[in-house]
């Protein structure tokens, strides 16, 4: 529910989404009642926002194990760590809860029993195992910190502004589960989220590669979105962090291609 107080709130209600996706999506120390009456959805613009944040703490991450001699994989490897840590791994359990329900169980009750299942699984593991290292793969095959730093900022704020559009798009699988209990965004926190995401990720990334890399992500995760609609008939928490993953891991491969 928003706030009834009329336009003269809108200053604090704009803070107060910001830091309901904060306080959502980072472990940094925000009390989600300073969010006051906004639904994780009511925040849906500021998605992008937070993920360029989180980039912009794996950038320096990467930046500082540079400084100090690292070379680029164990740079990278802690840049990614960095990130993982910030979150703590919320979209990296997606992944691997969402791998282990599509790929162990046999029918859509099954696959969502999995789903609720915190334990990880042989294809869950395998998941997040393949997420660190394509993103490692995609930092160092960079190679220049500057352009890899910029790219972890675009990666990371655009794959969280793809999360709205799938939440309206698809329907909470179940009625009771963290989809379901998030809202549906507005079109027009869904339009700004992805607007702010692609400005971001084009300013980053530059025109032409900016291009390229948000339409390859986009037909991925549209692929992806149209898989769990077929697997469990929507989403869940668990399939929106799988998005996030898959989005972020085809930005960077895209910004490392030559």
């Amino acid at each position: 529910m928003r706030s009834s107080e009329g336009p003269s709130r809108s200053p604090a209600g704009f803070f107060a989404g910001f830091l309901a996706a904060t306080a959502f999506f980072t472990r940094l120390p925000v009390d989600p009642r300073a969010a006051g009456v906004w639904r994780l959805a009511d925040s849906a613009w500021a998605f992008p926002l937070v993920g360029a944040g989180i980039g912009g703490v794996a950038a320096f991450a990467l930046l500082s194990a540079q400084l100090i001699g690292l070379a680029s994989w164990p740079a990278a490897l802690l840049s990614v760590l960095a990130g993982i840590a910030l979150t703590g791994a919320l979209h990296e359990d997606g992944l691997a809860d969402t791998a282990d329900g599509f790929c162990g169980g046999r029918d859509r009750d099954e696959k969502l029993a999995i789903l609720r299942d915190s334990r990880h699984g042989t294809w869950g593991v395998l998941a997040i195992v393949l997420s660190v290292l394509l993103r490692c793969a995609a930092l160092a095959g960079i190679g220049d910190v500057i352009h890899a730093g910029l790219a972890l900022i675009a990666a990371h704020a655009a794959s969280r502004a793809a999360l709205p559009a799938a939440m309206i798009a698809l329907r909470p699988a179940r009625p009771d589960g963290l989809g379901a209990m998030a809202g549906k965004p507005h079109a027009g926190g869904a339009v700004a989220a992805g607007l702010i995401g692609s400005a971001i990720a084009l300013a980053a990334l530059g025109p032409v590669r900016g291009v390229i890399a948000l339409c390859l992500a986009g037909v991925i995760v549209f692929a992806m979105a149209e898989l769990s609609r077929r697997q469990i008939g929507g989403y869940t928490g668990d399939v929106l962090g799988a998005l996030q993953q898959v989005g972020e891991i085809v930005i960077l491969l895209a910004a490392s291609a030559r």
